[in-house]
């Protein structure tokens, strides 16, 4: 049996088996889960292989998966500045071009000088030099056209829009896997 890595963490699921969020995964560490799961907060559903944590008496069970006893209800999405990168796939919503978080900026496409507010339907992701093109006009003013009109994304299309993110996949643990459909979709009947 192996000692956990300080930076082991453990899936957090809602009581519906699904997680509570993709974006960002809903994860604890190691710690939290297991005093979760000795206080009753949560139910254990997957240990590690051969990792356990001895205590001075006996030896336990890392959890790699873990479920809340009870359905937490999602809130609404937070307005940050991630969350509209995110629901705009890191794409600039003039040009099209998929740009880092570091190279991005965000537009108010009626701007603030002309009484345009700093909300979900008002402000989306944009590269630099579009940015600069437009300034404090309109998008029609200047000759631009939106990919897409600015919209309140819920918590379900921002997790899908995590789940596309290049690179997601490869930092989930492959205990995971069965708990989280990243892939692909569940067929219907």
């Amino acid at each position: 049996m192996n000692a956990p890595a300080p930076d082991l963490r453990t899936l957090v699921l809602n009581a519906d088996m699904q997680p509570l969020s993709y974006a960002p995964l809903s994860v604890c560490s190691w710690q939290q889960a297991i005093v979760s799961v000795f206080r009753g907060r949560v139910i254990q559903v997957k240990a590690y292989d051969d990792v356990t944590v001895r205590s001075a008496s006996c030896e336990h069970e890392v959890p790699a998966v873990i479920a809340l006893k009870t359905y937490r209800r999602r809130k609404a999405v937070a307005f940050t500045r991630y969350n509209l990168f995110l629901r705009d796939e890191f794409r600039c919503q003039y040009c099209g071009r998929h740009l880092p978080a570091k190279d991005l900026t965000f537009d108010h496409v009626v701007p603030r000088s002309r009484g345009g507010a700093s909300s979900w339907t008002n402000v989306v992701a944009c590269c630099a030099s579009d940015n600069l093109r437009k300034g404090d006009r309109t998008p029609a003013e200047v000759g631009l056209r939106l990919l897409r009109k600015p919209f309140r994304p819920t918590g379900f299309q921002l997790d899908a829009a995590a789940r596309k993110l290049p690179g997601a996949e490869a930092q989930l643990h492959r205990t995971w896997l069965d708990f989280l459909y990243w892939g692909a979709e569940l067929k219907r009947r």
